[in-house]
């Protein structure tokens, strides 16, 4: 990421600038997933793929040896029905030139990444498109490590070589950015309602109890 674009108001997401990848959610890589709580890590990631196409974000989906490795999880494969996820040999998915081909057919410079596990699948494909001139941010709490170090030392590394860590909630306020952006703004309370954790919970109550207030007339 250039330095002029580190800061300010051009170094926020818009959906129009964005391209998002999601590598390897399988359950091979879920079995030995330790830096997070293994359930958080799928809400989060599938939360992100639905804020990904109530924005129409162009999303790209890939996976690593999936006969030995396991098919992409379903909730994922449920928010995108229509796509085949890209099956790579490849460690470093930036170096299999279909998923960087389908990056670059965007024409989208903020490239947004997400993947098991940090420290590989994650790491090698952000450093080397940060290196080519992406900006790159990658989603931390729907991605996850075999341990917490392997998780906390990829951010550290990636940070260094210019890549933004971010979660997912942040990138779905950052691509909104307005509440006057009328046609987004149902698929953007339902995502948070599904999958916002603690702030779901909180915003069901408050539209129960404003129910309740309208029913009696007060």
């Amino acid at each position: 990421m250039s330095t002029e674009n580190k800061a300010g108001l051009d170094a926020l997401l818009t959906p129009e600038e964005s391209v998002l990848v999601l590598i390897d959610h399988q359950p091979f890589q879920f079995a030995n997933l330790n830096s997070h709580e293994p359930t958080m890590v799928v809400n989060n990631v599938v939360g992100l793929a639905k804020t990904a196409k109530v924005f129409d974000v162009p999303t790209i989906l890939t996976t690593v040896l999936e006969e030995r490795g396991g098919y992409l999880i379903q909730g994922l494969r449920d928010v995108f029905p229509e796509q085949t996820p890209i099956d790579r040999t490849f460690i470093n998915t930036w170096q299999d030139e279909r998923v960087v081909d389908a990056v670059k057919a965007t024409g989208r410079k903020k490239l947004i990444i997400a993947g098991l596990w940090t420290e590989i699948c994650v790491a090698m494909p952000a450093i080397q498109a940060a290196g080519e001139g992406f900006e790159v941010f990658v989603v931390t709490d729907a991605s996850g490590s075999g341990s917490k170090e392997g998780h906390d030392m990829a951010v550290r590394r990636m940070t260094q070589a210019g890549v933004v860590p971010i979660t997912w909630q942040v990138v779905l306020g950052e691509w909104q950015r307005d509440w006057a952006r009328e046609k987004t703004v149902p698929g953007a309370v339902e995502v948070q309602a599904q999958h916002g954790g603690a702030s779901a919970v909180a915003f069901a109550w408050e539209t129960q109890l404003l129910a309740a207030r309208a029913g009696s007339g007060a």
